[in-house]
């Protein structure tokens, strides 16, 4: 993560008006906001089927291993995808990928309906999240094609965030529909399956691209590459990473953020599960009240995106990861010791603020530091990263937090392990500064 101060932005080009006036980038972030509020009616219809269906029950171990199943078999190929990524058009991608996850939510809302569990279900939520997974990696890798390199930091923070609040709204979409589907296997089979229309209408967008617009710059290889050719790509994007100090770093941040995410994520889930009452109230339990924490951590993730771009532009990215990752730690543990529904409310507002903004500045260092040639390969080694770290935490939080969410020691090592954290960073960005290392080293040209 870069260690220089103001001057890495310019100090023009970071309003949102200007983003918008190019259709190109207008267009990419339509395809996001319609293909992430499918993935926010997906993830609550899934969050209803697995925690909150009174015909299906789940204690942690089930979570975690469910988690497991969806998310480690894709990380195992994701790096891989990222190969494919710089090979393929993305705007193909993006395109195909919507339409077959439109196919997959039908299946899986079969499923659901059908009362099926085990390794069928397993399977087909596999399928979908691999195939969103695949095409958040695109997204990300096709945006510095919609903007000015000087405008990167506030495209990613209207991106993403824009994204997170589409995500939410997703969520929302689908409390709202249950409403009157009702709880149980038929309700969040209907929710499951109208996934399929913000699907279909992210496909309709992107397919308004020029087949090469999105990249990469250069696909002169083949598609049909060997699984040796495939694993020495993915080999040159890594050692690509590697040669860039600010990469590397980047991903070391984000990777203690999301397993530190994850512990959190699965202490909520339990607390709203088992501890907090369903009934009324300002802050009740149940999924009503998980959908309070969600949207609090969209107000955050929106603040976030305010704040980050004018913040980096006079610390610098590494001071203001630093003065994110040291203020988390403290919060969540004031905020969430009481374990009250108020106070976790206030800990996800804080939480999602702080990985919102962390997030803008890894996606920024990397799409500067990546050649567009390897971009797609880092963009699915990050995606991978986040992928594993975050099962990690969930399967660790399973063994050491019990059924009702309540411990006081583990909050206490999350809050710890942001502050060593953010100590790490710190260093790390002063020996740079020493250095005089301002920018990465020459990259090997090898693929």
């Amino acid at each position: 993560m870069s260690a220089t101060g103001t001057e890495e932005l310019p100090g023009r080009g970071r309003t949102v008006g200007r983003l918008l006036r190019r259709g190109d980038f207008r267009r990419l972030l339509g395809t996001r906001l319609l293909g992430q509020f499918g993935d926010g009616v997906l993830q609550a219809a899934l969050a209803g089927t697995v925690l909150f269906n009174p015909q299906r029950a789940a204690d942690p171990v089930d979570v975690a291993a469910a988690f497991a199943m969806l998310l480690l078999p894709y990380s195992l190929v994701g790096p891989f995808a990222g190969v494919w990524l710089d090979r393929w058009s993305r705007r193909q991608v993006l395109l195909v990928a919507n339409l077959v996850r439109a196919v997959l939510v039908t299946v899986l809302a079969g499923l659901v309906l059908g009362g099926v569990t085990g390794v069928a279900f397993a399977a087909s939520g596999l399928a979908v999240v691999s195939v969103n997974r695949f095409v958040l990696s695109a997204l990300s890798a096709g945006l510095p094609h919609t903007t000015e390199a000087s405008r990167l930091v506030p495209a990613n923070a209207l991106s993403t965030t824009a994204g997170t609040v589409a995500t939410v709204a997703g969520g929302g979409a689908a409390l709202l529909l249950l409403q009157l589907t009702g709880p149980g296997d038929a309700g969040y089979a209907t929710v499951t399956v109208a996934t399929a229309l913000p699907y279909l209408a992210a496909a309709a967008v992107v397919a308004g691209f020029s087949r090469d617009h999105l990249g990469p710059d250069a696909a002169t290889a083949s598609a049909r590459a060997t699984a040796r050719e495939t694993f020495a790509g993915l080999v040159a994007g890594l050692r690509h990473v590697a040669d860039r100090p600010p990469a590397a770093a980047a991903l070391l941040v984000i990777g203690v953020h999301r397993l530190c995410f994850g512990v959190l994520t699965l202490m909520t889930l339990l607390l709203y599960r088992n501890t907090f009452p369903a009934g009324g109230g300002a802050f009740p339990g149940g999924m009503v009240g998980l959908g309070q924490t969600v949207a609090a951590g969209a107000a955050g993730a929106l603040l976030a995106a305010v704040l980050t771009p004018p913040a980096v532009a006079r610390l610098g990215t590494a001071r203001w990861v630093v003065l994110l990752l040291a203020c988390c730690g403290p919060a969540q543990l004031a905020l969430g010791l009481p374990f009250t529904p108020a106070g976790v409310v206030l800990a996800a507002f804080v939480l999602s603020f702080v990985g919102q903004g962390v997030k803008i500045c890894v996606d920024t260092t990397l799409q500067e530091s990546a050649e567009d040639d390897y971009r797609g390969r880092v963009f699915s080694v990050y995606d991978t990263l986040v992928n594993v770290t975050y099962v990690v935490a969930l399967v660790a939080g399973a063994f050491v937090l019990p059924p009702s969410g309540v411990s006081a020691t583990v909050l206490a090592v999350v809050a710890a392990g942001y502050l060593a954290t953010a100590l790490a960073l710190a260093r790390a960005a002063r020996s740079l500064r020493a250095r005089g290392r301002s920018g990465p080293r020459p990259a090997p040209p090898a693929r």
